[in-house]
Parts: structure tokens; sequence; C-alpha cells
């Protein structure tokens, strides 16, 4: 990138009291948070070194350890530092947190970065020069800013909305034109008994086409819900108390529960396709425990009081001699003591041996710390480094102290780390800890098939295994090594390959000693969970900072990945096979898809549904990418079609069960979540995380959801819900989120179907009444309608129902399949919503009109008019969508009964009294007595429920052949059951 040139540096600047700039040297304390990104130049420990979390970049709540420049070491003060005259040249920002390129003497790489947003811990102080700021740092390249979520049935919502728009203008357009033909015959434009003004006459024809187009527009209004939209929100905002209020997410660890921030996304938790997960403190508990170890093939388990300090558990020693025994169980704590780059947190009290019970371990990796815990449990107690000595407490309670010449770092490439150390005796060893693929092609053939039995087992049971060796150098062969090391760290260019291939040629001709077996704990019901979610035909994909050997043994661990799944590999270490990155990576993407899509028959291949499909029809497949693979395929120069390397992932990606993307970058894991988004189909995603690092997918995600972990609660108040465990997301998902959707989407379909029953009566009215615009019903029901006659019972619906048991919905996970895809606001069951409605305001129209054929409908042969064949055609409406809903409802409370009950009640008690007074604000008194004069005719009772009846008859019907087919297929299911039994008894039939 571009050079960034600092011509001095010319100021200390304290961390509270300024905002640094770019070249100001930044002073900062233990357990202060770094306000930039820094080079660090000086620390208060002698070797330069410091320790930092970084759980709010990655997730990663171990100690790292960075080391300051090596020129700059001894400035340990603010006045040495002011005398420091330099320039820094450094590449353009990047939101990469694992590479930088930067140059103060001498070439830096990432050890020498510090970054904004990570804390200082066990050091007092440290002096860095910041070289991004503000919105260059890393931490701010990946943020992602916030954006407005709108859940799938909001946008459900607007479609029905323009329908029934679309209707309405249909509606007042068909009346304006008939009301102008009807008006052609002059009798009926202006009948002798309501002529027309002067001033009418001379009004522009065109004026009042459009004037009468409005009038309509008024009269049909209705029929567009605005109170759902009220109703709506006051369902999402109630109903999120359900799960705050749920006692299976209380955990009595944090004394917390489930905590909505968002509720108007409650249904799209019924929706999800797809779920991203962090692993560290969401799949797992981050606490590592050392299980086993295996010495020369042999396992040892448990911890005895015998001087041996080992329990062996298996097979007769191969030693004659015990002293080699006891030599070789010792030569392998002492391995697991100095091979790492842990750091003992520093306490005035600690002074060696004496305090070594009390010893705080840390580390960058937790498995380093587990590793030492478990040596300390044998016997062999690492108790810190003293002027570049590494002194370890042995069985005899002796302290030993070792040299540190060396550590070869561990990377992902090489899967391995070395230390060179130098004894008390003089001799110069190399101890070696890594990945069994990593060491054994290192190490004598004739050592291997032994502990590899060991090693494959504990993988088997879900442990994460290392391999020990160790060598001896020579003092000559030393002094070679020394100055290859030296030179390749002095490289200006090509340094990490130069150091890559100066540790492989160290780490060669080794002896095998053993292997070990650590178990990264998995949170409580971690595997059901993702069993439940890949029931429920939800794709999960772990978006992980974490390296790639440690991600894969949690994804097996949590069975995410079964033994039986092929892994297909896009990581650096496949991609480097080759000079030629790109290359490469291409090769690999077309055989994936070549692979996978010989698998899967085109057939399958479909957009939304392809997601939910049994994956064990095929080989499942599982997929292993790495950030910097990620960045070839995202940010690749494509110079043809052929080589659209996203698009080809995409399609990898859609075949495979699961998906782990590890050493994620925060601004990466969002860049997943966006692509998977942007899908064919747009499907749903969720993302669930417990760290600051997780905070920018959350948002990406249509969901987000916090886990209030050990990593603070930057995720849970970013998050649209936060729960304490990942186990909670289940019944998150498969019950409330399940409801949630159901209930609002039967309050959607209701809301459109009531106001059409409205509605449709008022339209049939005009033709029966020269199109004038003479309202069918009263203003006092047009207005009461939709506020308190049928408001309260669907609220109620929506708040309650329970149309299947909460224990059956998260007991049968393939019951969320069934509302996938926002199955019940499709175009089919809104047109079975909607032609019911019709037919409903049809027969309430007409069944009170033909009623209306007798001439006299009391005994004293009075003659109803036009209020009272509106009341009638109101209180059939209002009876029958009442009616409608307790036939749906499935879940009784007194709270339902109450509502629809209560509603009709009120309803009939409403008329009595609107009727029963004379109004004096009213200048009309038309409704005076009406209601209670019509319910004196035996006619209209029987009309009334004749109409009801023939309304709600289709839905009756349809709920009777309903249970009968269910009747049907459970005796089936009975009958095949009790035809098995019999064939398992023998001698029941001939």
């Amino acid at each position: 990138g571009v050079g960034l040139f600092i011509s001095y540096l010319f100021k200390v600047s304290k961390k509270l009291s300024s905002s640094p700039s770019v070249g100001d040297v930044v002073e900062v304390q233990a357990d202060e948070t770094f306000p930039c990104d820094l080079i660090l130049l000086s620390s208060c420990t002698i070797d330069g070194t410091c320790y930092v979390t970084t759980a709010s970049l990655d997730g990663e709540s171990n100690c790292k350890t960075h080391h300051a420049v090596r020129d700059t070491i001894e400035l340990c003060t603010a006045e040495s530092i002011d005398t420091l005259r330099a320039a820094i040249e450094c590449e353009q920002p990047q939101p990469d947190l694992y590479n930088c390129v930067h140059f103060l003497f001498r070439s830096l790489g990432p050890e020498n970065l510090l970054l904004k947003g990570a804390t200082l811990k066990n050091t007092k102080k440290i002096y860095g020069v910041a070289v991004y700021t503000g919105m260059e740092t890393k931490m701010a390249l990946n943020y992602q800013g916030k954006s407005q979520k709108r859940s799938a049935v909001e946008k459900s919502i607007n479609a029905f909305l323009i329908v029934y728009l679309f209707i309405l203008l249909t509606k007042a357009a068909v009346c304006t034109t008939l009301k102008y033909v009807w008006q052609s015959t002059p009798y009926n434009d202006e009948p002798w008994y309501n002529q027309k003004t002067q001033k009418e006459r001379e009004t522009l024809k065109v004026l009042k086409m459009f004037t009468d187009f409005l009038s309509f527009m008024v009269l049909f209004n209705f029929i567009i819900p605005v109170s759902m939209y009220v109703t709506v929100e006051m369902q999402k905002f109630l109903g999120s108390f359900f799960i705050s209020w749920d006692k299976d997410f209380y955990d009595e660890e944090i004394n917390e529960g489930a905590l909505v921030n968002t509720s108007d996304l409650n249904e799209e938790l019924g929706q999800v396709d797809y779920v991203f997960t962090d692993k560290t403190g969401t799949l797992t508990e981050n606490s590592m425990e050392f299980i086993e170890c295996c010495i020369d093939g042999h396992k040892y388990k448990g911890v005895t009081q015998e001087a041996d300090g080992l329990s062996q558990t298996d097979g007769p020693l191969p030693y004659f001699d015990k002293a080699d025994k006891v030599n070789r169980e010792e030569l392998f704590l002492r391995a697991l003591c100095l091979c790492h780059t842990v750091e003992i947190k520093t306490n005035d009290a600690v002074d060696g041996a004496t305090e070594s019970a009390e010893l705080t371990y840390m580390s960058s990796s937790p498995d380093e710390i587990a590793l030492v815990k478990g040596a300390k449990k044998y016997g062999f107690t690492f108790v810190g480094i003293r002027n570049g000595h590494m002194r370890v407490e042995n069985q005899r309670k002796e302290i030993e102290e070792y040299e540190l010449l060396h550590t070869l770092n561990f990377d992902s490439v090489r899967r391995r780390m070395s230390v060179i150390v130098k004894t008390q005796s003089g001799d110069i060893l190399l101890f070696c800890k890594g990945a069994d693929s990593a060491v054994f092609p290192r190490v004598q053939n004739h050592e291997i098939e032994l502990t590899k039995a060991h090693v494959e087992r504990n993988a088997m049971d879900g442990y994460r295994t290392l391999c020990v060796a160790f060598k001896e150098i020579a003092p000559d062969d030393y002094e070679k090594i020394n100055r290859q090391l030296i030179e390749a760290k002095m490289a200006l260019q090509d340094r990490e390959e130069k150091m890559e291939k100066v540790f492989d040629d160290i780490e060669t001709n080794m002896n095998l000693i053993g292997a070990t077996a650590v178990e990264d704990k998995l949170q409580d019901q971690a595997a059901e969970t993702i069993e439940a979610l890949h029931a429920a035909g939800l794709k999960v994909w772990v978006l992980t900072g974490d390296k790639m050997e440690t991600a894969k043994s949690t994804c097996y661990a949590c069975r995410l990945f079964q033994t039986s799944t092929e892994l297909l590999e896009l990581t650096t270490k496949t991609i480097e096979e080759s000079e030629r990155k790109e290359d490469r990576l291409h090769e690999l993407l077309i055989e994936y898809r070549k692979k996978l899509l010989h698998e899967f028959p085109k057939s399958t291949r479909n957009q939304k549904s392809g997601i939910r499909v049994a994956w064990t029809e095929h080989q499942e497949y599982g997929l292993i990418i790495d950030g910097s693979t990620l960045s070839l395929i995202l940010n690749s120069s494509q110079d043809s079609g052929s080589n659209n390397y996203k698009s080809i992932f995409l399609q990898i990606c859609m075949k495979c069960t699961a998906v782990l993307c590890c050493r994620m970058a925060p601004l990466q894991k969002a860049q997943i979540v966006r692509m998977v988004k942007n899908l064919k189909g747009s499907p749903i995603t969720l993302s669930i995380g417990d760290g600051a690092n997780d905070v920018s997918m959350i948002l990406e995600s249509h969901v987000g959801i916090g886990i209030k972990g050990k990593e603070g609660r930057q995720a849970a108040r970013n998050s649209d819900y936060s729960v304490p465990k990942f186990k909670h997301l289940k019944k998150l998902l498969l019950a409330h989120g399940h409801l949630y959707y159901v209930r609002i989407a039967h309050l959607v379909q209701y809301f459109f179907y009531k106001n059409l029953c409205f509605i449709l009566p008022q339209f049939l009215y005009q033709f029966f009444c020269g199109f004038s615009q003479q309202p069918l019903y009263d203003a006092a029901y047009l207005t009461m309608y939709n506020i308190c006659f049928t408001s309260l019972p669907i609220l109620a619906y929506s708040l309650l129902e329970q149309h299947i048991n909460i224990d059956t919905l998260t007991s049968d996970p393939r019951l969320y399949m069934k509302i996938s895809g926002n199955a019940m606001l499709q175009l089919g069951p809104f047109l079975y919503w909607t032609f019911l409605a019709a037919f409903e305001g049809t027969v309430f129209f007409f069944g009170t009109y033909f009623l209306f054929q007798t001439s006299s409908l009391e005994e004293n042969a009075k003659v109803y008019g036009n209020w009272t064949f509106g009341t009638i055609v109101f209180t059939v409406l209002v009876f029958t969508v009442t009616l409608k809903l307790a036939l749906d409802t499935r879940f009784w409370t007194w709270i339902n009964h109450f509502v629809i009950w209560g509603s009709l009640a009120f309803y009939v008690f409403f008329s009595f009294f609107w009727g029963g007074i004379i109004w004096p604000f009213l200048k009309q008194q038309r409704m005076y007595f009406v209601f209670a004069q019509m319910l004196s005719s035996v006619s209209t009772w029987l009309a009334i429920v004749l109409l009801i009846f023939i309304s709600l008859f289709p839905e009756i019907l349809l709920i009777v052949l309903k249970n009968v087919r269910r009747r049907s297929e459970f005796q089936c299911l009975c009958a095949v059951a009790w035809h098995a039994d019999m064939l398992e008894q023998p001698g029941e039939f001939p």
C-alpha cells in the first residue's frame, strides 16, 4: 500500500487527557484499553513484552503476548522516549486483524502491533506510537453500522395492503362509472322529488365525477385496516414479555433471564433459514481441562500419591529399567512445562516454589494453560520466567532453570510450536508440540504407531489432541541455527517465508515422547441444540476467530460435523500448496463444485425449498474456510466469467450441511452473513454470539441474538434478543418463534378478512340505492367496528393462542418446517381468506335482502327501513367474524372467553343504548329504537341465526373434514403399530 511517513515523534500524550494523533507516543497503564492502534515501543518489563486481551476484537479472552521493537526496548521513561526521532512507514488501513506490515528501523509484524479495543493486562505500563487513529483503526474498520430491520411479515402486510388499495380504487371507479350510467336516463338524473339547483347544473361534469370518486373512496375506505397496525404493534410489544417471563430462560449462575431489545422481530424467529454462531463462549464454555496423556504409546490417566507421579492405565511397560521409565515420564512433563507461551500473573507475595499453589497462568491459548496445569497435577510446576530463564519445580520440590534461547511460535500453516532451551548442565534441547499431522512426519517412523492409535481414539471422543516431541541439539548446530533465526527475523522482505523455512529445517529428526488430550467443555446441551436446529431444517454455520484445529474439534464435539461428514477445506494450508494462490483456489472451487453437483442432482436445486432437505439422503459434506482465503474469494480480480469465485463458493456452501469459517475478522463475519442474505430467495438469517467481535454479524443479520457471557455485554446490548446460554436458542426458535409467527400471520389475515366482510355489503348496497353514496351502516357502527366490537378478541388470540403445545414444538423440531418460507402469508392462504370474506359478505347482504322481499316483517304491518336493513347486516357481520375467530381458537383461556363473549354482549348492549336515547347533539335520530324494534320480529331472529350458520358453514365443514382425516391417519398408524407388535411375538400367526 501507499506509505504513510511521519517525520518525527514529538510528544508523549496521556491516554485519558487527549485524543492521540498519528505520530503521538501514548502511555497506557494496566487494565486500560488502547485508544488507537499502536506500535509497542517499550514496556515496564525487562524483555519488552506486554500482555493484552482482545475479547472485543476476536472473542478470545486469553492473554496474548506482544513484543516491543528491539531498538526501543530500553526507552522505558517519558524522558527517554521524548528523545526518540524516527520515521514509520505503514500500509494503508485494512480491517484484517491478523496481518500487518510496518517499518520502524526494521520490519515489524502483528506481534508489535497493539490494536484499539484491546486491554493491557499483567503489565504496569507501556509506551506505544500511534499509527492508526479514529476511523482508520482496525476496530473501526470492522464495525458494522446499525441498519433498519423489517420482518417478512411486515413486507407481506405491505403487499396485501397494495392489493386492498387496488380493490378500493376499483370499487370507487366502478361505482363512479355506474353512477353516471345510471344517471344517463333523465328521470334517474333529476327525479321530481330531488330537483337540482342552478349551481349543480352549471358545475363541470369532470369536477362532479372527481368529487363522486372521492366520496366513494371515503365510503369504502374502511376496507383498509388502519387499526391493524395499532393492533400489530400492541401484539408485538405485549407478546415480547412472554420471552422475558419464560422461566426456562433463567440462568441461576448470572441470576438473569432472557431480554428483548427489539419486539418488531418476534415473528421472524419462526422463519429462520440460516444460523450463524460464534464458537468461543457461545458453543463452548472457553474452559479447557487436561484429561489424559500418552507416553510412548501407553495411556496415563489419574493421579497417584506415589513418587512416580503418574498412574499407568493400560499395557505392560516396554522398559526393563524402571529408571528409564521415570526419565521418559519426567521428560514428557518437562516438555509440557517448557514448550508454551504461558505467563505468570504477577503477585507480590509469589516467591518461587513456596507459593506455587497460588500461581495464576495466562496465555493466548487456553490449551496451553490446561497442559501446564496438567503437568502441575502430576508434580511438575511451571513457576515463571526470570531473567530469560524458565523455572520449573519438579516432583522433589526442587527448582530447575532452563535458559530460553528461542521460541518458534505457532502458526496455522505449521500447526506446531517449539522452544529451544539450555539446561543447567549446558545441554541444548528442542521441545515441540503440535497437531499429529504436523508432528508425525518429523519424528522417527517406529515411534508413531502406538501413539497414533491413542490420538485417533481421543479425537473420536471429541478431545483436542497434541503430540509432544524433542531432540538434542549439538552446540555447533545451535550456532548455525541461531544465526539463521536472527537473519530471518531481521529480514525486511519475505520475512514470514524465511522464518517459516528456518523453522521447518530446525523441526526435523525429532523423537516422539507422547500425546495429550484436552477437553474444551461445550456449553450445556449445545450439541442437542444444534441437532434440533438441523432437524428443523436450519443450516448452521460457525464463524470464529479461533484456529482451524481448535474450531474443527469443537464442531465435531457439538455434532455440527458427523464422523461420516466429508470435509472440504479452503484454507491457507490447501491454497499455499501452489505458487499462485488464485489459480489453486480456482482449481479447488471447481473440484468441490463438481463433487457436490454430482452428489446432488439438479432436481433438488431449488431456491428456497432447497434449504429444507433431508440431509441423510446423501453423503454429508462440510466446508472449512479461513479468513485469508475468504478475502481472496471476495476481493479476487475476476478477469473472465468463468473466474467468478464468489458464485462458485456460494454454490458449494448451499450444498454443504454445515460450514466452519475460522480466523475470521469481525467484518468478515458480517460479510459472510450479508452474502447469504443476498442469495436467491432471500433466506432469513440469525446470528448469535457473546463478544464484541460478534456485534458486526449480529447487526447485519435479520435477527441478532446476544449471549450474556464472560466477554462483556457488547453483544447483548447490540442484539435484538439476549439469552444466557446457547441452549436457549432451541426453545426461542422452535416454540416462541413458531407461535409468534402463527399468531401474527393469523392476525394479519383476519384483519383483512373482517374488513372485506365489512365493506363488501356497503359496495353491493350502492347497486340498490342509485350509487348515491348512501351509507349502509350508521356512523357509530362504522367508527366502533374496528375499535370496540372486533379488536379485543383478535388481540387476545394473537397473544395467547397455542395451536400446538409448547412441549410438542420443542420435542419435534420438524414442525418448524411447516411454517417456513412465510407459509401462512403466501398467495394461496391470502386468496382463501379473501374469497371467504367475499362469500360471507355476499351472504350477509343478499340474505338480508331476500328477507326484506316480504313487504311487512311486523305483526302490525309496519315496514322496516334502510337503517334496520343495515343494522341486520351489521349484526350478522359482528357475530360471524367473532364466531369465526372462536372456531379458529385451539387454546382457550378465561381471557379468550371474556373478550369473545364480552365483545358480542357489548355490541348488543351498545345497540340498545345507542338506539334507546334521543341524543341532543345529533341532528337526525335515525337509529332511535331501531335495534329494539328489529329484535321484536321472529323472522329477524331466524334470519340472523340462519345467515350466521350459512356464513360459517364452509369453515365448519373444513374443520370436520380435517378432524376425520386426522382420526383416520391416527387409526392407520395404530393399526400398523399393532401389526408390527404382533409380528414380533412368535407363535401368534400360523
